[in-house]
């Protein structure tokens, strides 16, 4: 009840495209300028609303990818699903000048600040990148100390979404490292994991569970929930696993 009372004080604002990226063939990155945006917390999401000229409108959910430091700007990174009603047009039609009404931002537990500590035990699944590259880019910004490993599931190398700026992070000796795995199809010269990630795969990657680590997981939701207990078997606190799922529809 107090999410969905947060959500009515929300309104809907105007955000302008100033920029576009292709990440990968099937995901962009799209900047929006919102004069009115009041800031928001790495981790978050908004609402995004399409209306049609007859008057249909569909919403859906995206996380923020941007950190906070980015002031009046926004950042959602889209995984175009072929058969959704509104990732086609963001991935492929969308263009600078173009606006969009956007609401938010929403959300409150998976959210991650740099005076929160760590260490840092971030999750990925496919596009559930996206709000934990927000906190990768908020603890830049923050220059912040604190320990980052971020493990990072995609379909295969080509799929992996920022992968020239993850590894520019991770050359940056700031402390993060980046693990992979590639579930379908691998480089030729991949010394890395190749399986979907398991008990094991976190035995070996997560921060010894004496060292408490804040963890976030995000993705679909059977890798999703699939992750979470596995950590939990391997004795981590779950009260410091924080979970978010999105769904076919490629929102979060």
């Amino acid at each position: 009840m107090e999410g969905t009372a947060l959500l009515g004080r929300l309104s809907w604002q105007v955000g302008e495209v100033i920029a576009t990226h292709a990440e990968t063939t099937r995901t962009r990155s799209i900047t929006f300028a919102i004069a009115s945006w009041r800031g928001h917390r790495a981790g978050q999401h908004v609402d995004v609303r399409l209306t049609a000229e007859d008057g249909y409108q569909v919403e859906r959910s995206y996380s923020i990818a941007s950190p906070p430091e980015d002031g009046h700007r926004i950042t959602l990174t889209v995984e175009r699903i072929d058969d959704g009603e509104v990732s086609p047009y963001l991935v492929d039609e969308l263009r600078v000048g173009d606006r969009l009404e956007l609401r938010g931002p929403i959300g409150g537990h998976f959210v991650w600040e740099a005076q929160l500590g760590g260490p840092l035990l971030l999750v990925a699944g496919g596009s559930g990148i996206a709000p934990l590259m927000a906190m990768l880019r908020h603890r830049a910004a923050a220059r912040s100390a604190v320990p980052a490993r971020l493990l990072y599931s995609a379909r295969s190398y080509e799929e992996v979404v920022y992968r020239d700026e993850l590894a520019r992070i991770g050359n940056d000796g700031s402390g993060l490292e980046t693990i992979y795995t590639l579930t379908r199809s691998q480089p030729a010269d991949w010394t890395g994991y190749r399986r979907r990630i398991d008990t094991e795969m976190l035995r070996e990657v997560a921060w010894p569970r004496d060292r408490r680590p804040q963890t976030f997981i995000c993705g679909g939701t059977e890798f999703v929930e699939a992750a979470a207990a596995s950590l939990v078997a391997l004795g981590h606190e779950p009260a410091r696993i924080k979970t978010e799922r999105f769904g076919p529809t490629g929102g979060t």
